[in-house]
């Protein structure tokens, strides 16, 4: 994988992940799940996903290198790229190809693509914790920035009570 100097400092580790939190902040165990799964949700931070023995196997395998135009990148407040590549190569010889993502989803600049996941992770998380009533009502508050920010923080936490 190669990276920006920032990645390797925080979170280019090896050896156990004792929590989810551990996890979520190792650049090869996020790496390998995603490979493994093709995606990554908050339950595969959980032991119980971080038990597959695949996880751990790939990421000793993992080599994280710094390329300093991406770390110039990263630092540049014109553009602050979060620039990552990753090439996987086999015990045949061959390799995939490098594939290089300069602004990740989440970025400011790919706003416009990164809203409507956003707003779809959230749907699946308020489903997660609230009756169907109680999502829609969320939802519609959250999606009217000037009505959300009009209501009173206790009714806004009221609306998030479990009963």
């Amino acid at each position: 994988m190669t990276t920006h100097e920032s990645a390797i400092r925080i979170i280019d580790k090896a050896g156990p992940l004792d929590n989810p939190a551990d996890r979520d902040h190792c650049l090869q165990y996020i790496s390998a799940t995603g490979l493994l799964k093709g995606k990554l949700t908050a339950l595969d931070y959980e032991d119980a996903s971080a038990a597959d023995p695949r996880i751990d196997a790939i990421r000793e395998k993992m080599i994280c290198v710094e390329k300093v135009e991406y770390t110039a990148d990263y630092l540049n407040p014109e553009k602050r790229s979060i620039a990552n590549a990753i090439q996987i190569f086999f015990t045949d010889g061959t390799s995939s190809s490098l594939v290089a993502v300069e602004y990740p989803i989440g970025h400011r600049r790919r706003r416009d693509e990164g809203i409507p996941e956003l707003v779809k992770k959230f749907k699946t998380n308020l489903a997660r914790r609230f009756n169907e009533r109680t999502q829609k009502d969320v939802l519609a508050l959250c999606l009217d920035q000037k009505q959300l920010e009009a209501t009173p923080v206790q009714q806004f936490t009221d609306m998030l009570a479990v009963n």
